[in-house]
């Protein structure tokens, strides 16, 4: 299982993130340098949760303490503006990151405006992309309708190269992730542990007994050997060094299959399904 995972624009990812959604700026400051210390790579921000400056700072305090080139960091962001308003929030994201430089990947948040709001957007971060401050953009809660419509606009110069979605053994969006992959897109998984919803499950509660893991190892893994990039969030210093230890080890096949059959299309977030979204 590698530890990278390389996008369709060539830019190499981390394949295991830290999200920092509903993380505080206070928080959020700690739990990345933390991570940074710990091994973690990969930071998931966004404008929505307020706290894009406190992150970059970390990784820019991290980066000067140990010396590390930048280019060992690969730091996301997310914007909810469309239309006109796009270019301005972009520039706003790119002011909160001047202390690393630049920003790795900029999605479009969830498709929350009508296609001529949307398609604006997406003709910002191609803007942002050829002005080489921003390396790489793609999309998150987007379904295969939007996909599908961003990839026929008559102006595309860049392709996404995520869609970052709700992604976890309860909720395994088959048809979406086949749509994306056929695309070559790659999915992320946010919410791999389901928020906590699923602790306690029977199957995998004995999984981690088997493996002498924690329940959250167990999903993250599965959401690995599924081919996502999953995004674990937590704030304890303790969980970041056991989420980020989910390499040296695999789940059987079997053990892959039972995880599998939980599919229930259980959305923790429903404010993030895709499928709630029409494309006007």
């Amino acid at each position: 299982m590698s530890k990278f995972v390389t996008l369709n624009n060539g830019a190499v990812i981390p394949s295991v993130g830290l999200g920092v959604y509903l993380t505080t700026a206070e928080d959020a400051s700690r739990i990345v340098y933390e991570s940074l210390k710990a091994g973690y790579r990969h930071i998931d921000s966004a404008v929505f949760y307020e706290n894009e400056e406190a992150v970059t700072g970390a990784i820019a305090k991290w980066l000067k303490e140990t010396g590390t080139d930048r280019k060992e960091i690969f730091y996301t962001t997310k914007i909810l503006k469309f239309g006109d308003e796009a270019k301005p929030e972009i520039e706003k994201c790119l002011e909160k990151s001047k202390s690393i430089g630049y920003i790795d990947l900029i999605l479009i948040h969830a498709p929350l405006a009508n296609s001529e709001g949307r398609h604006g957007a997406w003709v910002a971060l191609q803007d942002a992309v050829a002005s080489g401050k921003v390396k790489s953009i793609g999309v998150s809660n987007y379904g295969a309708h939007h996909l599908k419509q961003l990839l026929e606009y008559p102006d595309l110069k860049v392709k996404p190269v995520v869609n970052q979605l709700e992604i976890h053994p309860w909720l395994a969006r088959k048809e979406l992730v086949k749509y994306c992959r056929d695309n070559g897109i790659e999915v992320q998984a946010f919410s791999p542990l389901v928020r906590g919803y699923r602790f306690g499950d029977e199957d995998v509660v004995a999984l981690s007994k088997k493996y002498n893991v924690s329940e959250a190892q167990i999903m993250i893994r599965w959401s690995l050997q599924n081919g996502f990039i999953p995004l674990p969030k937590t704030v304890s210093e303790t969980r970041l060094v056991s989420n980020l230890d989910v390499f040296d080890w695999s789940l059987s096949k079997e053990d892959m299959a039972l995880l599998d059959a939980k599919d229930e299309h259980f959305v923790s977030m429903p404010e993030w399904d895709p499928s709630t979204n029409p494309l006007d």
